[in-house]
């Protein structure tokens, strides 16, 4: 009386979707932190620090004291 693994979704029909879907998210994550994140861009990692800093500013995050301050520590 049946196989053991059940239909549709109510057993093995879940099981092949976890099959499946576990090894594809496992890839696409590693693709985006290969990639430098979720956030976007990719090149996270080969910017430079006064690239990193002058985005800060831009968008906002700190102030110009702050900023000018940073661009002082990185110059040396």
């Amino acid at each position: 009386m049946g196989d053991g693994f059940g239909h549709g979704f109510g057993g093995g029909g879940l099981w092949m979707i976890l099959v499946w879907l576990i090894p594809i998210l496992l890839l696409v994550w590693g693709v985006a932190a290969f990639r430098g994140g979720w956030r976007g861009g990719g090149d996270g990692g080969n910017r430079s620090a006064r690239e990193l800093l002058d985005e800060e500013y831009a968008k906002g995050r700190i102030d110009r004291e702050e900023y000018l301050r940073r661009k002082r520590d990185l110059s040396g």
